[in-house]
């Protein structure tokens, strides 16, 4: 069996419906914290058991029959996540899993100024010394307008410096990581599934005025230029500066890495960063 954290989130929602199409749905289990949510699920013969990375004994109970884990990887600024994500690792182990999937994130590398790459890096590390085979899955995926800010209202990306990145669409590797866990081929330690080209805000910039039909331009703004715009706007200070060294980090080459591995698991090309523009254009 295999089991599925965060079932009824963004990444491990996606993943279960992509794992329907791929094995008998009483070879899937979830581990959720509110089971009503997932009732969707167990209507399709899902087994669905109630788990949270706060709950060992129940973490448990959820994973028990479970030949492999995916432990969606949380996204609590508050919590103390790397602890978090080790009671997930400990009970999966504990459950007889031979194998723990992680989905961490791409550019989980020392010196990575973009803090959650230390939460990734060390839930690695407890991976690598959990006992059983394990898979940390390197994703690149994030919403654009995240990181373009509002550029359809303003036809200006004006964010600080940054540097090439293959963004990568979140349905792809959902879709990626449900190939791995229903495949033969295993893959042990990091990989990564990212678009196959790394793009910058000039590209970007470029690709949208393609798209729309009128000029989008890249505007370069100071770090603390852009850090005072969005404190005015009333984004609280400890968000922006999260924020701001994720564009330190892509300007610094840590995201720049692309990889044919998620091509190579989809059969196809991945959506690219045009495709997910036009998408938002059109929503």
């Amino acid at each position: 069996m295999n089991v599925v954290t965060g079932a009824t989130g963004g990444l491990g929602g996606a993943t279960v419906e992509h794992l329907l199409k791929r094995l008998p749905a009483d070879q899937i289990g979830v581990s959720v914290r509110e089971v009503a949510k997932a009732q969707h699920l167990a209507g399709r013969g899902v087994r669905v058991r109630k788990g949270s990375y706060e709950e060992p004994a129940a973490l448990r109970d959820s994973f028990a029959g479970a030949d492999q884990v995916l432990v969606v990887s949380g996204n609590d600024p508050t919590a103390d996540m790397v602890h978090l994500h080790r009671n997930a690792i400990d009970a999966a182990v504990a459950a007889g899993a031979r194998r723990i999937l992680y989905t961490s994130q791409h550019g989980a590398v020392p010196g990575n100024p973009y803090p959650a790459s230390d939460i990734h890096r060390a839930t690695e590390a407890v991976l690598a010394d959990c006992g059983v085979a394990w898979t940390a899955l390197r994703n690149a995926y994030g919403p654009l307008d995240q990181v373009l800010g509002p550029w359809q209202r303003t036809g200006e990306i004006a964010q600080p410096a940054d540097g090439p990145v293959p963004y990568t669409d979140r349905g792809d590797v959902a879709e990626a990581v449900a190939v791995i866990l229903a495949g033969d081929r295993s893959f042990d330690g990091p990989v990564n599934l990212t678009a196959p080209t790394a793009v910058t805000f000039d590209d970007l910039a470029a690709i949208a005025s393609d798209l729309t039909g009128r000029t989008v331009k890249r505007i370069v703004l100071d770090d603390e230029q852009w850090v005072a715009e969005q404190l005015m706007t009333g984004v609280p200070e400890q968000a922006v500066r999260f924020m701001l060294t994720w564009y330190q980090a892509s300007r610094d080459g840590y995201f720049a890495a692309a990889d044919p591995l998620l091509a190579q698991l989809l059969g196809r090309e991945p959506h690219s960063a045009a495709d997910r523009l036009a998408a938002d254009i059109a929503t």
